[in-house]
């Protein structure tokens, strides 16, 4: 059955108190309470610093099995390197994020490219050539000239998810080119119609059999978070369907602690 998850970029956020997390809640809990909550996050700092075995238990022991961490690709690969000649770091790359597929708890991988970085197919390619197959990854492309029929078919020839990332500057066109899809909601707000069209897009992802992965933005202010819990309440209750969140249903307390979005 398809699988729907729902988070933030992030989660480390005090001043997500008191609508997200309680008043009094020690910084070191967060994890542990988010995932009452919501059942995915994408970590983020690994673009910029290869992450600890330490780190990677702790977070594999503050979380429930069906929790899924997304993960950014270091910038070395995607920035530094710009996907050319990464023969020798993505695989020590992905040795640190190893523990987590090891218990199930990996989610997609997301290689997100420098906006001056435009379309070359033959390098994507060749880079998609060294990501194991059985690794759930996908593409954010930064730069227009990627949008194009060229760039999904080699998504879709490895299996690879786009990323459909959504800002106030511009949409990824929201192709399917895996199995699962990728969405990042980056605007700071969203209107009422603009979130049901979100739960439409999504329900019909899910009866397709797709699994869906989706992250807002993350904040100094709570919205991201509280639009995520949302949206992953709304979908469950339209669909009827386990979207393997840590509880067959968000804690009491989340509906104590909790304001919608406006």
């Amino acid at each position: 059955m398809a699988q729907l998850f729902v988070g933030t970029s992030g989660w480390a956020y005090p001043t997500w108190k008191p609508n997200f997390y309680p008043d009094k809640l020690a910084q070191k809990k967060f994890l542990t309470h988010y995932a009452t909550q919501l059942n995915t996050v994408e970590v983020n700092f690994t673009f910029r610093q290869l992450v600890k075995e330490t780190t990677i238990q702790n977070w594999i022991e503050q979380t429930p099995p069906s929790f899924r961490f997304g993960i950014k690709a270091h910038q070395v690969i995607t920035h530094i390197k710009r996907l050319k000649g990464a023969e020798d770091f993505v695989p020590r790359f992905l040795a640190t994020i190893e523990p987590l597929a090891s218990v199930g708890k990996l989610g997609p991988v997301l290689f997100q490219l420098p906006p001056n970085l435009k379309a070359d197919s033959v390098l994507l390619a060749d880079f998609l050539a060294l990501l194991p197959r059985t690794l759930p990854a996908a593409f954010e492309f930064r730069n227009e000239s990627w949008f194009g029929d060229a760039t999904w078919d080699a998504l879709r020839s490895r299996g690879t998810a786009l990323c459909v990332a959504e800002t106030e500057e511009r949409t990824t066109p929201d192709v399917v080119t895996s199995s699962f899809v990728y969405y990042r909601f980056r605007k700071p707000t969203y209107t009422e119609g603009e979130r049901r069209a979100m739960v439409g897009r999504i329900g019909e992802h899910l009866g397709a059999g797709r699994d869906v992965h989706a992250y807002f933005k993350h904040e100094e202010t709570p919205e991201g978070a509280l639009y995520a819990v949302n949206l992953l309440r709304e979908v469950r209750g339209i669909q009827g369907l386990d979207t393997a969140a840590s509880a067959s249903s968000l804690s009491s307390e989340s509906d104590n602690a909790h304001t919608s979005p406006s």
